[in-house]
């Protein structure tokens, strides 16, 4: 007897029991989608650390560094739109996020045949439009895979998480043994495993909506979300030095890769917790609360690791930070733009946030901060990055409001 599409589609959400646990394993979304995240994050946790210590192994100083991994950020400002325009008129998101990662694996390629500035900015520019096309539109199809339970998507972001750690702490143990070079066939292999993952998640059916652009412009120009928005490219700017040069500052002062790596994977330890325990935190603490204090938390973590690198124990002190400056932050962030944005503006509220901070607050940062380093000291850089986290404190008790959270 054949099943309906429907009941296909609800026998791939829930556990079958009929079948032995290696057939479920694999037949389960959750495992599929969780492969994705693995080898999106752990791509991730490849070039973030290492990409600019490659940068430097072939000559390139402070400045070309900056501009290049600004590049990378770059593209988050217009390729979620885009992809996202051509997803809803086919109607079939995944084959879209299939074909970006293709293209991203394809395009990255170039990177193999010329360690030239002009040519590297080109191949990362097109890279990372495919890139950075693939995670917000497969975000969506594993909220429709999973009927939009945030406890179930938590377990699948997790494998996030262990993505990006077992690439910084693996590289930094390679990359004390062998050249930086072996980054590049490292992330293609990864992006292979993006695309290969991509083919094994299946297809859902999104619920289409006809959105009216004016009255989204609106939501924009409110003063609390406007303001919101300009906190959330503030706090990612602020990020610039630290996602840019943490790994070569800590290198100038001694420190391994492999001990490097695992401080990045510290990090992300405490993220988890974060995405773990934060449910119970809100009961007691709004929005506006959780949004202050990680901003606050952020100005001390940047003079810390800016000041006293030579400190170990500050330094681990400054990735238990982590947590607030990016955990509890993003978890917070993306509940306010699900507040600010509602109904049918839902998907283009994430966007939006993520162009804005990801994207122009992003490239901001790493441009700058390689113009400060070369220029005038590492120490004035995170010094920047600090006033930066600063004025997102100001902007986000003058005008992010408490009923906002």
């Amino acid at each position: 007897m054949q099943m309906s599409a429907a009941q296909l589609r609800k026998s791939r959400l829930a556990p079958n029991h009929n079948h032995c646990p290696l057939v479920r394993y694999f037949l389960m979304p959750y495992w599929r989608l969780s492969g994705f995240y693995f080898f999106y994050f752990a791509a991730l946790g490849a070039l973030v650390p290492y990409w600019s210590v490659y940068l430097r192994s072939t000559g390139f100083d402070e400045t070309d560094i900056g501009k290049l991994m600004a590049l990378l950020m770059l593209s988050r400002i217009v390729a979620p739109y885009l992809w996202g325009w051509i997803a809803d008129n086919r109607g079939q998101r995944m084959l879209v996020v299939r074909l970006a990662a293709l293209l991203a694996a394809v395009t990255y390629v170039g990177v193999f045949f010329s360690t030239n500035f002009w040519w590297l900015a080109l191949v990362m520019l097109i890279f990372s439009f495919f890139w950075n096309a693939t995670l917000p539109q497969l975000e969506a199809a594993t909220m429709s895979h999973l009927g939009g339970e945030a406890t179930r998507y938590a377990r699948v972001r997790l494998w996030g998480s262990v993505g990006f750690i077992v690439a910084v702490i693996g590289l930094g143990l390679l990359f004390d043994r062998v050249e930086t070079w072996w980054l590049l066939p490292v992330v293609l292999m990864l992006l292979v495993g993006i695309w290969v993952s991509s083919l094994l998640v299946p297809e859902r059916e999104l619920e289409t909506h006809v959105e009216h652009p004016g009255s989204f412009l609106k939501v924009i120009m409110r003063p609390e979300v406007f303001a919101f928005l300009a906190t959330c490219l503030l706090m990612q700017a602020s990020h610039g030095p630290y996602y840019t040069f943490y790994t070569i500052y800590l290198s100038d002062h001694g420190y391994s890769k492999t001990l490097i790596g695992m401080l990045w994977a510290l990090g992300v330890v405490c993220e988890i917790g974060v995405f773990i325990y934060l449910q119970n935190v809100r009961t007691r603490i709004s929005l506006r609360q959780i949004l202050l204090g990680s901003f606050a938390l952020a100005t001390g973590r940047w003079l810390l690791i800016g000041y006293f690198p030579d400190n170990l124990g500050i330094l681990v002190l400054a990735q238990v930070l982590h947590a607030a400056t990016f955990g509890a932050y993003h978890a917070t962030a993306v509940e306010m733009v699900h507040k600010f944005f509602r109904g049918p503006h839902q998907i283009r509220g994430q966007a939006i946030y993520g162009s804005i901070s990801f994207g122009v607050g992003g490239a901001l940062g790493s441009y700058y901060s390689g113009y400060t380093w070369k220029y005038i000291s590492p120490e004035f850089t995170f010094t920047i990055a600090a006033l930066l986290a600063f004025s997102a404190i100001i902007v986000a008790w003058r005008w992010v409001r408490p009923e906002t959270g």
